[in-house]
């Protein structure tokens, strides 16, 4: 049974209208003007996908995303657990341009970049087409009897998925382990990288399941995109859209003759194209990807009757309805500049972010010492030092108060890569420098000739009088 559109809002669309059954889609293929650029940047994007593990920047994978080790690399610059704050402003950031975006182009993310659809249609529905067939073969392969044909020809295709998935499975383990460490688990025995293989394996059953039987539902039921974007759009919103003003009302026609009625013959060519099984022509839904689909297939149906294209298009409600030409609104202003703000922050916080992150505090239980020669007070000090960096580094401490003293107790002048130096010592002032109880004291960290970081802290001695 078909979805009645009395309850195309009130239900999925890949259900019966009783709602106790899954219905199968087998969406057409229209190779439009649209059609073509979308598979474009779709090969861009999968190229980008595969090849980015292996591309090093700076010595570092380009992109890093160690949730076991805490470590992030975008682009050759490294992020530790210290730099948590620059993650959750990036983020921030970014769910800020999503709403934006959102709010003037509505859901084509989802049609042009989404990594689900991108697989999903240009790579998995295409070798289940190759394989099986059109959209009328593929239906009738599902719901005639198992033949040997049959079997072969599912067979054939699900041994491709599996081959797909497992390489889709290496290479996102890639992402979050190292390229590598990847390598080794593919080239050392198995039982050496047992956790690895187990994780290889779970992540080829899941994508397995996800493009083979999910599909669309990834789209229309788990993402929660579709839910944001029925939130953030408006009447000025840019959406794939029916011109129901030109299009209505519908009625079969015949090329070149009149018609008092409206351009829409309904050829149900936009439903049959559909990958999340939709008619466009009933409203914005939530189930609609903006993959341009219908677009390209109206199109296709307008150039053969004699009427012009895009009846079908990206169009606002506005321009539907009274004509009018996009105008930004106070909504995409307001984005717009807290996005800028945030954007001016994140930069000036990612330009100023030092090497080596130093943290240096007093000693628990402590005050002040007075020195042997009493001409000189010393207080004890713990400092830790990470490195931010690609390399190893020798370094050491020098004070900006030229009669300050360090005198180290737990010393070391190097720290590796990704490592950790903690050191413990006395700073040691002459009694003439103190001219109040708390004395602001700062420090340079330096590697050859290079300041890697400044810091302070207070030092506490009695004032001399």
């Amino acid at each position: 049974m078909s979805q009645s559109p009395a309850h195309f809002r009130t239900q999925l669309s890949t259900l019966t209208d009783d709602g106790t059954k899954r219905k199968w889609l087998y969406p057409r293929v229209e190779k439009g003007k649209l059609y073509h650029y979308r598979s474009r940047l779709s090969y861009f994007f999968l190229t980008l996908l595969f090849a980015a593990p292996f591309i090093r920047l700076n010595g570092e994978q380009v992109i890093l995303l160690n949730v076991l080790e805490r470590k992030f690399v975008f682009f050759g610059v490294i992020f530790w657990p210290q730099d948590f704050y620059l993650f959750v402003l990036a983020l921030l950031t970014f769910i800020v341009f999503v709403v934006l975006f959102t709010v003037v182009f509505g859901r084509v993310f989802c049609g042009w970049a989404c990594p689900q659809t991108i697989f999903l249609e240009m790579v998995f529905r295409k070798i289940e087409i190759w394989i099986e067939g059109g959209q009328f073969k593929r239906r009738k392969l599902d719901e005639g009897p198992l033949t040997s044909e049959k079997i072969f020809k599912k067979g054939f295709k699900h041994l491709i998925y599996l081959s797909i998935s497992f390489l889709i499975a290496n290479v996102f383990l890639a992402y979050i382990i190292s390229s590598a460490a990847l390598i080794k688990i593919i080239t050392e025995p198995v039982n050496l990288h047992l956790s690895g293989f187990i994780s290889i394996c779970v992540f080829t059953i899941v994508f397995y399941l996800v493009f083979s039987r999910m599909r669309e539902l990834v789209c229309t039921v788990v993402c929660p995109y579709g839910r944001l974007q029925g939130v953030l759009l408006d009447n000025q919103s840019i959406i794939v859209a029916y011109d129901y003003e030109r299009g209505e009302p519908r009625s079969k026609r015949i090329k070149d003759s009149e018609n008092q009625k409206g351009d829409c013959i309904d050829c149900k060519l936009c439903v049959d194209v559909c990958p999340t099984g939709i008619d466009i022509r009933n409203g914005t839904q939530m189930e609609c990807v903006n993959c341009t689909a219908c677009i390209d297939a109206c199109d296709m149906v307008m150039e053969k009757i004699n009427r012009p294209i895009r009846l079908i298009g990206f169009k606002s409600e506005d321009e539907i309805r009274d004509r009018n030409s996009f105008k930004l609104n106070k909504r995409v202003y307001a984005y717009s500049a807290v996005l800028i703000a945030l954007i001016g922050v994140l930069s000036y916080l990612l330009i100023t972010r030092s090497d080596i992150k130093t943290t240096i505090l007093r000693a628990n239980g402590t005050l002040y010492q007075i020195r042997d020669d009493n001409q000189t007070i010393s207080n004890l000090y713990n400092a830790e030092l990470i490195n931010k960096t690609s390399n190893g580094l020798k370094f050491h401490i020098i004070p900006n108060n030229p009669k300050a003293k360090i005198q180290y107790i737990q010393t070391q002048d190097s720290i590796a890569y990704g490592g950790v130096a903690k050191l413990t010592f006395f700073v040691i002032l002459p009694q003439s420098e103190i001219k109040k109880y708390k004395t602001e004291i700062s420090f340079r960290l330096v590697s050859g000739e290079k300041t890697l970081d400044l810091f302070e802290t207070t030092f506490i001695a009695p004032p001399n009088h």
